[in-house]
């Protein structure tokens, strides 16, 4: 089916292109099995967006080819799209504000998916009732390993920063990043932007002082070698990561997939915490969404 079709999407009409269209050359992954996998996954991905504006990265000629951040949706969006026009200072557009897509629903998801916007990415913030951005209530360390380290080496420093969390009261809960590493999350109740940003720093750079040959807290790629680097600052209320259950751009069809604790402690090789579209449907039937506690308002963050 190389052509359009036009479909009703809970009473709005879409109309999809190119759906034959290999999108994951390596796996044959077509458009058509994007949106077929985001209209399936959007129970449980659409709470984790809702109210979050999207940063969209597209792959129209698949991941073989270089894609592209999109983040002004009304140059293409339909007028039933939500959006949210949100200040960009040091935007290279110019512009003081972009209008930001909130995929709330299944029809703005498959809306998405259909721009061949693989990869969708949010702050830790919600939008405020005049447009305006709330303070963070969500808490995120991104653990990226510097090779030769993995994804099996985030693994004691994610439990580390489990254990640190819940001694402050948090209940933190972990994904992989569906490309090379991982993230802990915790929902946090803020009264200022740099709240979250403050405490992670702090935090990050005390499992650096007690865990000096896993993790590095610098941004110094010199230092990251083999290093774990707990990226505090993704939690910049400028700066993005990838939604729970988002696809990847990579050569096969991977998510950022919710994983249990026990996951993480059993962890012996990458292949152990590396989830496909199939496997993150097939465990969200067995298990559900990991990953709801976070939509719930969490507690203060401590001093």
């Amino acid at each position: 089916m190389s052509g359009e079709v036009l479909v009703d999407v809970q009473g709005q009409r879409i109309r999809l292109s190119n759906l034959d269209k290999v999108l994951y050359p390596d796996a044959g992954f077509t458009k058509g099995d994007v949106i077929d996998y985001y209209s399936r996954v959007a129970p449980a991905i659409t709470p984790h967006l809702a109210g979050r504006p999207v940063t969209f990265r597209r792959f129209p000629d698949g991941v073989a080819k270089p894609g592209f951040f999109d983040k002004n949706a009304s140059r293409h969006a339909p007028d039933w799209i939500k959006t949210a026009a949100v200040r960009t200072p040091g935007s290279t557009t110019g512009a003081e504000s972009l209008d930001f897509a909130l995929l709330d629903d299944l029809p703005s998801l498959v809306w998405a998916a259909n721009l061949a916007g693989l990869e969708l990415h949010v702050p830790q913030w919600l939008v405020g009732p005049r447009g305006g951005r709330g303070n963070p209530d969500r808490l995120v360390f991104d653990l990226d390993p510097g090779a030769p380290a993995t994804i099996v080496e985030c693994c004691p420093v994610a439990l580390a920063l489990r254990e640190a969390l819940t001694e402050d009261g948090l209940t933190p809960v972990v994904k992989t990043s569906g490309s090379k590493g991982m993230q802990v999350y915790a929902a946090v109740t803020t009264s200022t932007a740099e709240r979250t940003s403050n405490y992670a720093k702090a935090l990050a750079e005390r499992l650096e002082e007690a865990m000096p040959d896993l993790v590095v807290s610098r941004m110094a790629k010199d230092l990251r070698r083999g290093k774990v680097f707990i990226d505090w600052s993704q939690n910049s209320p400028n700066k993005t990561t990838v939604a729970p259950y988002s696809l990847r751009a990579r050569p096969l069809p991977t998510a950022s997939t919710p994983v249990t604790w026990a996951e993480v402690a059993a962890c012996e090789s990458v292949d152990d915490l590396t989830f496909t579209a199939d496997d993150v449907l097939d465990r969200l039937d067995d298990l559900g969404d990991l990953f709801a506690a976070l939509v719930e308002p969490g507690p203060r963050l401590p001093q």
